[in-house]
């Protein structure tokens, strides 16, 4: 065995279990699906409330639908000779880890969704004032290395390095690691930079909390020397292209099947352009943002992948890909409304199989990449093609106001779900009588801040510099991690009845012992 695959192999504490005699990556993969935190995800939202059809894609499915790609995406690569070498100098590409990392990377999503993520990151920062704030793929890594305690020790779940670091597709932290920060590049990584309505508040992505630093350090030093601090290993990267795959087919699936994705409104979109694209591109900045006619969200779109991925944008490659998308999307898959019959789901099967096998096939390996992306990537015709899929998701799905009416109220359920956490909590009275899990989790985080206060004090500051206002003692800051951590950890429906119950809403026991 090469010292690259032991180190590749090692866990955490050392101590594996009796399941390293076999593969140990699909023990990982294993651990991952035992998991409760695993099991929750059957319950919280992809796009829309997973209790509004039985028939909508929830983290859990889509979860399983990233691992079967991103399988598929590692297979084909490592099975191609020409691949192999440069696979092999990037520290390897092993299709179990790919898989046990797509399994585990949604693991940190809380109840609702992108929704959820951002209010939590707002009551993170602003009411408990945790530098770090939320961010769901730092929890993921969160669970996978400290709160859940389905591994052999009583912290995380024990998995490799490989596939630990294969969960990191932002493998930094929010404001201070890797020095230089990612962010601060001149062509920042994808995710990297300040979000630009809320500069000085550090990445708008990242993977790791200053809690989980030396996780991260631990798990990034298998690949020491082979990619950049702030680059995906491959294996994340095949992991984050398979969620990019997923993501840009099966939700519009999702949406053409309960009747939100229209026929009408998206052909006139896409086919105007076609049509205008020449007037189109003549428009200054002000005629396209004043304007509501067809084609011209398109035209903008366009005109943001040239400022931010000039590096692979190319204006004829994406009227090719409109074309396509109008021909199979729009004129083929949503020019008949779903009714439920055979005829439907056919045409529900060879839209979804027939796209993903064209963009698994367009995946490669570079040796030299740009910072925009990982060594793995999709070919630009098809890079361009999910592109505007992901464009006609946003802006007939997630812009609607019926959709924005049913997340304002998801926004103020969890608002108050985590005020009503935080003052039980700080109830002298109530001590003995909270909930284990979240007393076991204030416990957990104090001994984490106590140690970071000691040892890296630095990295409690925020991006000021500065201790930020309200953040008080390091049991403040436990116990407002803590309150995250509890919230985020619920599935949707978990969350709602929960906030029934501490509201006095309800006349029956609370009985759900993974809350409790």
């Amino acid at each position: 065995m090469s010292d690259l695959h032991e180190r590749r192999v090692d866990r955490r504490d050392g101590k594996g279990g009796a399941d390293l005699t076999a593969n140990p990556f699909r023990a990982d993969r294993d651990r991952i699906v035992s998991s409760p935190f695993f099991a929750r995800l059957g319950g919280v939202t992809q796009v829309v409330s997973a209790s509004g059809s039985g028939l909508l894609h929830n983290r859990l499915t889509h979860s399983l639908k990233v691992a079967q790609i991103g399988r598929a995406i590692a297979e084909r690569l490592t099975a191609d000779p020409d691949h192999a070498p440069l696979l092999e100098r990037l520290g390897g590409c092993d299709p179990d880890v790919v898989e046990a990392a797509a399994l585990a990377h949604d693991l940190g999503h809380p109840p609702f969704g992108h929704l959820g993520e951002q209010v939590l990151d707002r009551l993170a920062r602003h009411r408990f004032g945790l530098p770090d704030g939320f961010e769901g793929n730092a929890q993921s890594f969160r669970i996978i290395t400290t709160t859940d305690t389905r591994g052999p020790s009583a912290a995380g779940l024990d998995l490799t390095a490989a596939v630990r670091a294969a969960t990191l597709k932002y493998p930094w932290t929010r404001l201070s690691h890797p020095d230089p920060h990612p962010r601060d590049l001149a062509d920042p990584p994808r995710g990297a930079a300040e979000p630009p309505d809320a500069p000085g508040t550090g990445s708008s992505k990242f993977s790791a909390y200053v809690t989980e630093l030396e996780d991260l350090f631990q798990a990034r030093a298998v690949f020491d020397g082979l990619v950049p601090p702030w680059q995906q290993t491959v294996e994340a990267s095949v992991m984050d292209n398979a969620d990019d795959i997923a993501y840009a087919i099966h939700d519009l699936e999702d949406f053409h099947r309960i009747g939100v994705l229209q026929h009408a409104p998206v052909s006139a979109e896409l086919g105007q352009w076609e049509a205008d694209r020449a007037e189109f591109a003549r428009l200054d900045a002000s005629e396209l943002d004043s304007g509501r006619r067809p084609g011209q969200s398109l035209e903008r779109l366009r005109r943001r992948l040239h400022a931010r991925d000039s590096w692979v944008v190319d204006d004829d490659a994406f009227a090719a890909a409109v074309s396509r998308v109008r021909a199979e999307l729009v004129d083929d898959l949503l020019s008949m409304p779903f009714d439920g019959s055979v005829d439907a789901e056919q045409a529900f099967g060879r839209f979804s199989s027939g796209w993903t096998a064209r963009l698994v096939a367009g995946v490669h390996v570079v040796a030299d990449p740009p910072t925009r992306s990982g060594h793995v990537l999709l070919g630009a015709r098809q890079w361009h093609e999910v592109q505007v899929l992901k464009f006609v998701h946003r802006r007939f799905v997630l812009l609607r106001p019926d959709l924005a009416l049913h997340q304002r109220g998801q926004a103020r359920l969890l608002t108050r779900l985590v005020e009503a956490l935080e003052q039980w909590l700080g109830d002298r009275y109530e001590a003995d009588r909270l909930p284990r899990r979240l007393h076991d989790l204030v416990e957990l985080a104090r001994v984490e801040y106590d140690w970071l206060a000691r040892e890296h004090p630095q990295a409690l500051v925020g991006a000021t510099g500065e201790w930020p206002e309200g953040q008080g003692t390091v049991q403040a800051l436990a116990r407002g991690r803590a309150v995250i951590d509890f919230a985020a950890s619920l599935a949707d429906g978990q969350a709602a009845t929960l906030l029934e119950a501490l509201s006095g809403r309800t006349g029956q026991f609370w009985s759900d012992a993974f809350v409790l």
